[in-house]
């Protein structure tokens, strides 16, 4: 048997290394998830794919204060949709701390709680911000899916030459195919129309055609069927934010010095809120030697 040659053996080691520079370069095929595994998934791009969070950071829906409208009409919104009835895209904006992201929570499981064991549970999917533009294949992933699924991203926004709301918008109800029956989209920001007011009003003077010029971007937040606006909480609603936690967590402290402290508390902060009411109860808490978690 004649030995290779040199020159065979030589080209034989080079493409060795280029098949193992072209495994290393092209990703392996994304593994199935397992929907029945968990409720609320984090969507990963890079490698695609999702992954379960076996315990979402929630409050329960009781505990969220000075939110009432908004509160009924996105429970009333998602238990049509985990009813197989029509249902709108929510967009939540408004006032940083009011409770945006922990109202979509706290509804998902609401809902779940309320359904029956012959139901499938409603599944909730965050996508990050930065990787909205990868939100097609996500719908893909879905689209396939026996679950009824909320994606939801907090805190979504565009700035600049930022050109991956077109991947939204078009998810969201352009394109041939659509959205999926089975998702729906959840968003919340802290501006109403995901633009940045200087930015709106730097296209209207600069343009031949100021309306042109903003109209494919201001449209995206027409995609959102439900507009949920979050304002500044007063005196009394922060107050009363402040009470539900402490009777929640049976925080022992008056009714006089928990008044005082609390204002003290929004005061050296400059802002009464949902956040800020939250950040104080861990404050008190601590200070009594309380645990916030039932034990």
């Amino acid at each position: 048997m004649t030995e290779p040659s040199p020159e065979f053996e030589s080209l034989t080691q080079r493409l060795d290394r280029l098949i193992s520079l072209v495994e290393r370069a092209v990703p392996p095929a994304p593994t199935p998830t397992d929907m029945s595994s968990a409720d609320a998934f984090v969507w990963h791009p890079l490698p695609k794919g999702l992954v379960a969070v076996p315990q979402v950071n929630r409050i329960p829906l009781q505990l969220l204060q000075g939110v009432d409208q908004c509160k009924s009409e996105l429970l009333e919104n998602t238990k049509r949709f985990s009813n197989h009835l029509p249902a709108n895209n929510a967009l939540l904006w408004g006032a940083r701390g009011m409770g945006k992201s922990s109202l979509v929570k706290a509804v998902h499981a609401e809902v779940n709680a309320s359904l029956p064991h012959t139901v499938t549970p409603l599944k909730l999917v965050e996508i990050h911000r930065e990787d909205i533009s990868t939100l097609p294949d996500l719908l893909t992933t879905l689209r396939a899916s026996p679950y009824r699924t909320i994606i939801f991203c907090d805190d979504l926004s565009f700035d600049g030459d930022d050109a991956s709301y077109k991947s939204l918008k078009a998810a969201l109800e352009g394109g041939i195919e659509g959205r999926p029956e089975n998702v729906l989209f959840y968003a919340t920001s802290n501006r109403r129309h995901l633009l940045p007011r200087d930015m709106m009003e730097n296209e209207r003077s600069t343009a031949i055609h100021p309306g042109e010029a903003v109209e494919e971007k201001v449209s995206l937040s027409d995609r959102f069927g439900l507009w949920l606006g979050f304002y500044k909480c007063s005196q009394d609603e922060y107050l009363a934010m402040v009470q539900a936690y402490v009777a929640e967590f049976s925080l022992n402290v008056s009714e006089e010095t928990l008044r005082q402290q609390a204002l003290e508390w929004s005061a050296t902060r400059g802002a009464r809120s949902g956040r800020v009411a939250w950040q104080f109860i861990q404050d008190l808490a601590g200070r009594l030697g309380q645990r916030l978690d039932g034990n």
